[in-house]
């Protein structure tokens, strides 16, 4: 019997009556993004961009979250051709740009996720996870249906430029950056801060006007919220490495108090 994908975050995002909500998987560990797989969250975000994942760690991770009724997304370190391809073989079906912002930006990565004629995606079907090594009929023809790309608007320009970005043929909807973005605005650290918001606000407008879901990163509750009133459908509101430090974290406070002395130095 031929084999059938999942479902890509495009149809889930188009099938969904209510915001998509997700959590990061930065540790790299297959183990614990099962353990997040499992946690009922609609989506979760295989980082390589600023988690120590390669090509192996993503494949390990996509295999252990398999089994479980979760979309996983990977975020690829650059809008590089070579390495959307290596991570579309492993078999990841969902794909976050980051950095993007102009058309051009997006309109490369759409070629480097379809094949020729319409884009330029390197053929190599019969090895790879992607078409589980030939065993998805059509999975040639009918590549485009199996894979859904979002890219990654962070900057000043990116902001303004939301709008052309969305309308790009190819991209299933965009995703907002607060970190970099306040970082572009002056303001690094400051993801709460008022224009911070009214970047991320104009660009959710634009993304809207032009029929694409905006998402966005918003790991306090209330700003999660506010990001959902204004129009996010899928949001990330969690990361496993940030769970696993403030728990210790929390867990040292209550057991482990810090001594107030002074530690001695002399020895440094």
């Amino acid at each position: 019997m031929p084999l059938r994908l999942s479902p890509t975050l495009r149809a889930a995002l188009a099938a969904s009556d209510r915001p998509l909500a997700g959590m990061w998987v930065c540790s790299g560990s297959p183990l614990v993004a099962e353990i997040c797989a499992g946690s009922g969250l609609d989506w979760m975000l295989i980082d390589m961009e600023h988690a120590p994942n390669g090509l192996e760690s993503v494949l390990g991770q996509l295999q252990a979250v398999a089994a479980y009724p979760i979309t996983p997304v990977v975020r690829v370190p650059s809008n590089d051709p070579v390495v959307l391809k290596q991570v579309l073989d492993l078999g990841a079906q969902n794909i976050l740009v980051p950095m993007v912002s102009s058309a051009a930006d997006a309109e490369a990565a759409v070629a480097a996720v379809r094949y020729p004629p319409r884009g330029q995606r390197g053929v190599g079907s019969a090895l790879g996870r992607s078409a589980r090594w030939n065993r998805v009929d059509g999975y040639l023809t009918g590549a485009d249906e199996h894979v859904s790309l979002f890219v990654q608007v962070e900057t000043v320009v990116g902001v303004a430029s939301a709008g052309e970005i969305a309308a790009v043929d190819g991209v299933d909807g965009v995703f907002v950056g607060p970190s970099d973005l306040a970082a572009s605005l002056g303001l690094l650290g400051q993801q709460t801060h008022p224009e911070v918001i009214a970047a991320v606000h104009r660009a959710f407008a634009a993304v809207r006007a032009a029929g694409r879901p905006v998402g966005v990163n918003a790991f306090d509750p209330e700003a999660a919220q506010a990001y959902v009133d204004r129009g996010a459908t899928f949001v990330l509101v969690a990361a496993d490495v940030a769970i696993l430090a403030r728990t210790s974290e929390a867990l040292a406070s209550r057991w482990s108090p810090a001594d107030t002395a002074e530690p001695d130095r002399s020895s440094y």
